[in-house]
């Protein structure tokens, strides 16, 4: 098995987008019964085919491959797990390395407006000496860290593999950061390998494995977290259900139908963030389709949704009894217009807490919604720790 870190370019062949043109203009739509405007049935039909009609008349993938192709680019296999990753180098006395987690359904394109700010921060107003080396992987499954043909993954594994990637591009130890999906890496990579790691930073707090958060960890102002959450859980995860238990039926639909692929994505896009119901106030239609096409010019939405399916109970157990349970000094960057917030006495409990703060404006895919925010939040906790 080599070790080898390849160079990597996007090159996608002119046939899959000639595909997807034929198949966009082919598109078989579905009735809309009552009013759905608000989406409370789930994507809007009219704004599906205004978003198609820019897909097919006006978007430009080639221009989209360029940009990411502006970023340095690599490819390694480790484990049998192909992994592609952004390693942009940074500019100042002393950087220090960071691996920075997307999650779903994001992609490491998610990223591409904190990296520069992070490695180079003189070039946006900050000091040099804040700089960071940023590596952006792809999580295992995802756009170009494909095919994935292993089972068993999910953030327990990518885990074990960002040690492996690290140490192979000559990192022993290392600081992380990520939300959603990335959130959970981070938080296992400061759980299980917490010698190794610099610092978590995080925005989003979400239990790896006991102790949960209880009702009573709730303070008075934060009550209102927990009945969004609660809201959530009841209204708004469907996808998780569908996701954990059957990936490979829903599969068939979204790797046949572009269409369906977007619907499904974009409305976890709007729910999520802090959009106000306009998710083109967050997201242009550009940035909506590329994620959308990094999904289905890789074939890679079973792969994805796999890391909710992989995810089992026996699986969710502690390493080591110590407490806290996430012995790497960590940072929890919290957005109000999350899906979810946790508690900040729970978080004392199974963090070892460093630095705590909530956000006013933002959401879900903060890295896309308030870079500034969180660049700043990430250079203000590793200060700490250089």
């Amino acid at each position: 098995m080599t070790d080898a870190v390849h160079p990597f370019r996007i090159a996608i062949p002119q046939a899959d987008l000639d595909d997807l043109q034929s198949r966009l203009a082919r598109t078989r739509w579905p009735q809309e019964i009552g009013d759905n405007s608000d989406w409370r049935a789930g994507t809007n039909l009219a704004y599906m085919r205004g978003l198609v009609d820019y897909w097919l008349n006006n978007y430009d993938w080639r221009a989209q491959e360029a940009a990411m192709n502006a970023f340095p680019q690599f490819r390694t296999m480790i484990d049998d797990v192909p992994v592609h990753f952004i390693h942009a180098k940074g500019k100042g006395p002393n950087p220090m390395p960071l691996i920075i987690n997307h999650g779903w359904p994001w992609t490491f394109w998610d990223m591409r407006k904190i990296i520069g700010p992070l490695t180079d921060p003189a070039a946006h107003g900050g000091d040099p000496a804040d700089s960071f080396d940023v590596i952006a992987p792809s999580l295992p499954g995802f756009a170009f860290s494909s095919p994935l043909v292993t089972e068993g993954m999910f953030f327990n594994t990518t885990a074990d593999l960002w040690i492996k990637l690290m140490a192979r591009l000559g990192h022993d130890r290392f600081a992380t950061q990520g939300g959603d999906i990335g959130a959970f890496v981070s938080a296992r990579l400061g759980h299980q390998y917490a010698d190794k790691i610099i610092g978590v930073h995080l925005h989003l707090a979400g239990p790896l494995m006991p102790p949960y958060p209880t009702a009573e960890d709730f303070a008075p102002e934060e009550l209102a977290w927990g009945a969004k959450f609660a809201k959530f859980m009841t209204d708004g995860n469907a996808y998780m259900q569908v996701q954990r238990t059957k990936p490979q039926t829903i599969g068939f639909a979204m790797h046949d139908s572009p269409v369906g692929l977007a619907a499904w994505l974009i409305d976890k896009r709007r729910a999520w963030s802090d959009c106000g119901g306009d998710v083109e106030s967050v997201f242009s239609k550009d940035d909506l389709i590329t994620s959308i096409m990094l999904y289905w010019l890789t074939d890679t939405y079973v792969s994805s949704a796999r890391h909710y399916y992989e995810i089992k109970t026996e699986k969710l157990v502690p390493c080591h009894d110590r407490q806290p349970p996430i012995e790497a000094p960590t940072a929890l960057l919290q957005f109000e217009n999350d899906v979810w917030m946790q508690p900040r006495k729970w978080a004392e409990r199974y963090y070892n807490l460093k630095r705590w703060n909530i956000a006013e404006n933002g959401g879900h895919f903060a890295p896309m919604e308030a870079p500034d925010v969180l660049v700043d939040d990430i250079r203000a906790f590793f200060r700490t720790l250089r």
